[in-house]
């Protein structure tokens, strides 16, 4: 099931997950819960991602273009991006951004991905605070 029908939820679970891009490639693997990765904040079956937040932290000492695009593939790398929460947005140094909160909520189903670019390798943190929902 692609898309569940969260009004018959059986349960929420609440998660942080981070990813800090060793490249400027677009990433998708997010570590969450100590050490797992979850590709593309992608659900398990049956279940739906809800996005409450997304922050983007620059730990360096010069501005870094950052990027967060959803595309409609489990794979990001073989997905259309379907929509840029945020598309190349000067991060200044040391300072942080708020892509999405609670009054910007976006839903993750099974078949789409995150991934996430920085203008600079290992410049950026990218935070996604998130709820399982089965």
């Amino acid at each position: 099931m692609a898309n569940p029908n969260i009004a018959a939820l059986t349960s929420i679970y609440g998660n942080t997950a981070y990813v800090v891009p060793s490249t400027t490639g677009a990433t998708t693997s997010w570590t969450y819960n100590g050490s797992t990765s979850l590709t593309g904040l992608t659900p398990a079956t049956n279940s739906v991602n809800k996005i409450t937040g997304l922050i983007v932290s620059n730990t360096t000492a010069s501005a870094v273009a950052a990027t967060v695009a959803i595309g409609n593939n489990a794979t990001f790398g073989s997905a259309t991006v379907i929509s840029y929460p945020a598309y190349a947005i000067s991060v200044p140094a040391g300072a942080s951004l708020i892509v999405i909160d609670k009054t910007t909520d976006l839903y993750i189903t099974e078949n789409q991905s995150v991934a996430v670019t920085s203008g600079t390798a290992n410049a950026l943190t990218f935070t996604a605070i998130f709820e399982v929902i089965t």
